[in-house]
């Protein structure tokens, strides 16, 4: 039964190749905004002595990016890059939330509906995007106060300073809906501490402000109730020289102490357990570790691994695992793929049974499909990973014109 289901998902994936996600290219490839509230209200503007502030504004939605935000950020950056009068840029969100990551409901509203290509669009836009970022020509402060969740930091950290609160919840949770880190996750990730970014990526365990100093994710923290005051001397800057921000964000910053309590005050044990090369492996060795220690941590992070997409934890741990050794534009030309296919269910509807049981249903019970580890065949994760077909064009960066940041 495994070999027909393995020989099965081969046989789609390379029958669909040449047909693919064009089925639906009847659908524009721009961004349809009149699914969406007026595109300027969504990421609003305020300008500077000599800055300017992208605001996240969907906050009833905690700021989940959608098609028409990610076009408009990637807009307003562009066009500020090249504004001789912008010496910085700053990012925030509105509400209680940074940013909630990818309005993963519209996209399974839109592919219920037929339109895959609006959703490939997204993706695209969005990847662009956080390379933009990891590229930025001039200094970038995000303020990360808040929810920060799956792409949400991906379109921030790749930034030169990104500042954290009391109020900040990081958390990658793509694996318990069917999906995979993308927005750069398998590049941030993989370059966080010993296997910590594994642990994060499989389980989907959050990491607070103080924590994300710690790992290095953010490079300052300042209490929530400061915030204020630190935008409104960001606001008056009239320069374009990291070393002067710098030094202003360090004067209204906080001392951070980790409480022993932390992910971060294991990391022994989580390299013990997430060093492995399988999935089984690693639920292997936190059952040893559990046995052996009787800490709640391990029976946790196994709870979660096992509520978790079978499939989601496989792919999510070999695209961490490459995301070691590949740059920026390496990475997210890889998550690409691995979107574009969770989106046109060639191997499994994991993704869109996951938002049904977590976001739309909210039964919590979703019916993965392979339902085992066991049932994961190697061809079902390496059609995750193949090239794309002739008629599907890959992710294309403009990685000749622009000097990385980030490395």
């Amino acid at each position: 039964m495994q070999k027909a289901k393995a020989f099965e998902a081969l046989r789609r994936c390379v029958s669909q190749r040449g047909s693919s996600l064009s089925h639906h290219r009847a659908f524009s490839a721009q961004p349809n905004y009149a699914l969406y509230d007026d595109v300027e209200d969504l990421v609003t503007v305020e300008g500077r002595a000599k800055s300017r502030a992208a605001i996240l504004n969907r906050p009833s939605a905690l700021n989940a990016l959608n098609n028409a935000m990610a076009a408009r950020l990637k807009r307003l950056y562009e066009s500020w890059e090249d504004n001789p009068d912008i010496g910085f840029v700053l990012m925030k969100g509105s509400g209680r939330a940074f940013c909630s990551g990818a309005d993963a409901v519209s996209l399974y509203q839109l592919v219920n509906e037929g339109n895959v290509e609006e959703c490939k669009n997204f993706f695209e836009t969005l990847y662009k995007f956080v390379y933009i970022q990891g590229t930025y020509l001039k200094p970038h402060v995000a303020i990360l106060d808040g929810i920060t969740m799956g792409a949400g930091a991906g379109i921030a950290l790749p930034g030169m300073f990104r500042v954290v609160t009391d109020k900040t919840v990081f958390v990658n949770p793509e694996t318990q809906m069917g999906f995979h880190p993308d927005a750069g996750a398998s590049f941030y990730l993989s370059r966080l501490p010993g296997y910590l970014g594994e642990y994060l990526a499989l389980t989907g365990d959050k990491l607070n402000g103080v924590e994300m100093i710690a790992c290095r994710l953010a490079t300052h923290y300042t209490l929530n109730a400061r915030l204020a005051v630190v935008e409104e001397r960001l606001g008056k800057l009239a320069t374009d020289e990291p070393s002067v921000i710098e030094t202003s964000l360090a004067q209204y910053g906080d001392l951070v102490y980790l409480n022993k309590r932390s992910i971060l005050s294991k990391l022994e044990v989580v390299d013990r357990c997430f060093s492995h090369d399988t999935i089984e492996e690693i639920i292997d060795a936190l059952e040893k570790e559990a046995a052996d220690s009787y800490d709640e941590w391990c029976t946790t992070a196994l709870k979660k691994l096992k509520e978790a997409s079978p499939l989601s934890l496989i792919v999510s741990l070999r695209s961490i695992r490459e995301g070691r050794f590949q740059s920026l534009d390496q990475c997210l030309a890889r998550e690409y793929r691995i979107s574009l296919n969770a989106i046109s269910r060639r191997v499994s509807s994991d993704f869109f049974e996951g938002v049904r049981a977590r976001l739309v249903d909210k039964d919590f019970a979703p019916k993965w499909d392979p339902p085992s580890l066991k049932e994961v065949s190697k061809d079902m994760v390496d059609c995750y990973f193949s090239p794309l077909s002739e008629f599907e064009p890959e992710l294309e960066l403009p990685t000749a014109s622009r000097e990385p940041f980030m490395q």
